[in-house]
């Protein structure tokens, strides 16, 4: 049996990586003004929308600690909803973490006149959300969602995981040890 360790995959919009298509991102939104103002908005509506789901499934909401291991943390909600044989979210941590987000500029010409905005990418302490789940076919896993404008994600899989499950479908023995191997008599 073979299988990989572990397994990040990172995603993105192509198109909201650079300053001139977040314009076009908030105008096409159908705001006329690309003000930066707006990314906040949009921000708020996340988190809102993140604590109504939580709520409406009666998910826990973990706030991760500064050093927090977060999947020993999270471990006992894990297990709990895996004891149970359900597979799903188990709970949501939130964290404060730097990431590579668009900050916004207003630039207001000396004199009078309209003014207008810049967009550049920088790094910022922001909200992270980690959506810990048990899936059916790879156990513990999250999805972690930044909850700042371009929304970068990551995806995170354990391998090891992966192949005890495969081990127990197949009715193959085995002693999880305290590194990410298995041990069988096969």
């Amino acid at each position: 049996m073979e299988c990989l360790d572990r397994v990040y995959l990172n995603g993105y919009v192509p198109n909201l990586q650079v300053g001139g298509q977040v314009v076009n991102f908030l105008t096409h939104r159908g705001f006329p003004i690309p003000s930066p103002a707006l990314l906040e908005k949009n921000g708020i509506a996340f988190r809102r929308a993140v604590e109504r789901f939580a709520e409406a499934n009666g998910i826990p909401w973990v706030r991760f600690g500064r050093g927090d291991r977060k999947l020993e943390v999270m471990r006992p909600h894990l297990d709990r909803l895996a004891q149970a044989g359900r597979t799903g979210v188990a709970a949501i941590g939130v964290a404060q973490e730097f990431q590579r987000v668009f900050t916004g500029t207003t630039h207001r010409p000396e004199g009078g006149g309209a003014p207008h905005f810049s967009y550049a990418k920088a790094d910022r302490r922001v909200t992270a959300y980690y959506f810990y789940v048990v899936d059916e076919a790879f156990g513990p896993a999250f999805v972690k969602v930044c909850a700042y404008f371009p929304y970068p994600i990551k995806i995170w899989l354990n391998g090891h995981e992966f192949a005890k499950r495969v081990a127990t479908v197949a009715g193959i023995g085995f002693t999880a040890l305290a590194s990410p191997d298995l041990s069988c008599a096969q």
